[in-house]
Protein backbone atom coordinates (compact mmCIF):
# COMPACT_ATOMS: atom_id res chain seq x y z
CA UNK A 1 0.00 0.00 0.00
CA UNK A 2 1.85 3.25 -1.36
CA UNK A 3 0.73 6.47 1.19
CA UNK A 4 -0.46 9.34 0.02
CA UNK A 5 1.92 12.31 -0.47
CA UNK A 6 -0.40 14.57 1.98
CA UNK A 7 0.10 11.65 4.59
CA UNK A 8 4.04 11.83 4.02
CA UNK A 9 4.26 15.55 4.03
CA UNK A 10 2.16 15.40 7.59
CA UNK A 11 4.24 12.51 8.97
CA UNK A 12 7.48 14.78 7.70
CA UNK A 13 6.85 17.86 9.28
CA UNK A 14 5.55 16.07 12.50
CA UNK A 15 9.08 14.77 12.80
CA UNK A 16 10.80 18.05 11.78
CA UNK A 17 8.97 19.58 14.81
CA UNK A 18 9.62 17.06 17.24
CA UNK A 19 13.50 16.68 16.12
CA UNK A 20 13.26 20.42 16.87
CA UNK A 21 12.42 20.25 19.84
CA UNK A 22 14.23 18.06 21.07
CA UNK A 23 17.11 20.30 19.84
CA UNK A 24 15.83 22.81 22.03
CA UNK A 25 14.85 20.52 25.01
CA UNK A 26 17.04 22.69 28.47
CA UNK A 27 17.82 19.26 29.76
CA UNK A 28 18.97 17.88 26.66
CA UNK A 29 21.10 20.95 25.64
CA UNK A 30 22.67 20.69 29.17
CA UNK A 31 23.97 17.56 29.02
CA UNK A 32 25.00 18.49 25.44
CA UNK A 33 26.78 21.34 26.95
CA UNK A 34 28.53 19.44 29.42
CA UNK A 35 29.63 16.31 26.69
CA UNK A 36 30.97 19.21 24.75
CA UNK A 37 32.98 20.42 27.72
CA UNK A 38 33.87 17.06 28.72
CA UNK A 39 34.87 16.66 24.55
CA UNK A 40 37.11 19.66 24.64
CA UNK A 41 38.80 18.23 27.91
CA UNK A 42 39.30 15.15 26.00
CA UNK A 43 41.34 16.50 23.29
CA UNK A 44 43.48 18.92 25.06
CA UNK A 45 46.12 15.92 26.05
CA UNK A 46 46.38 13.37 23.74
CA UNK A 47 47.07 10.42 26.09
CA UNK A 48 44.04 11.02 27.77
CA UNK A 49 42.46 8.23 26.77
CA UNK A 50 43.92 6.59 29.97
CA UNK A 51 42.47 9.11 31.88
CA UNK A 52 39.38 9.72 33.82
CA UNK A 53 38.39 12.55 31.81
CA UNK A 54 38.05 10.07 29.03
CA UNK A 55 36.07 8.16 30.86
CA UNK A 56 33.40 10.88 31.66
CA UNK A 57 32.87 12.53 27.81
CA UNK A 58 32.30 9.10 27.12
CA UNK A 59 30.09 8.58 29.77
CA UNK A 60 27.62 11.98 29.24
CA UNK A 61 27.92 11.43 25.58
CA UNK A 62 26.16 7.69 25.94
CA UNK A 63 23.71 9.27 28.45
CA UNK A 64 22.58 12.70 25.90
CA UNK A 65 22.33 10.01 23.24
CA UNK A 66 20.41 7.84 25.72
CA UNK A 67 18.25 10.71 26.67
CA UNK A 68 17.32 12.24 22.92
CA UNK A 69 16.49 8.08 22.06
CA UNK A 70 14.16 7.83 24.75
CA UNK A 71 12.32 11.39 23.93
CA UNK A 72 12.26 10.92 20.18
CA UNK A 73 10.88 6.98 21.47
CA UNK A 74 8.22 8.30 24.07
CA UNK A 75 7.14 10.72 21.30
CA UNK A 76 6.93 8.44 18.90
CA UNK A 77 4.20 6.54 21.20
CA UNK A 78 1.99 9.21 21.79
CA UNK A 79 1.93 10.09 17.92
CA UNK A 80 1.10 6.54 17.50
CA UNK A 81 -1.35 6.50 19.67
CA UNK A 82 -2.84 9.19 18.36
CA UNK A 83 -2.97 8.09 14.65
CA UNK A 84 -4.59 4.96 16.05
CA UNK A 85 -7.22 6.33 17.90
CA UNK A 86 -8.29 9.11 14.93
CA UNK A 87 -7.73 5.62 12.47
CA UNK A 88 -10.22 3.81 14.53
CA UNK A 89 -12.62 6.83 14.85
CA UNK A 90 -12.92 7.14 11.08
CA UNK A 91 -13.37 3.48 10.91
CA UNK A 92 -16.15 3.53 13.70
CA UNK A 93 -17.48 6.54 11.65
CA UNK A 94 -17.78 4.60 8.39
CA UNK A 95 -19.71 1.69 10.23
CA UNK A 96 -21.62 3.37 11.56
CA UNK A 97 -22.45 5.25 8.39
CA UNK A 98 -23.05 2.04 6.47
CA UNK A 99 -24.81 0.35 9.09
CA UNK A 100 -22.26 -2.36 9.57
Amino acid sequence: MKLPTWFKSVLQSRLDDVFARVALDPEIKRIREEKDLAFQRLFSDPTIINKPEFSEWEDISHYKQEMENEYLYWQGMQDGAQLAYVIMTLIMDVEKETGE
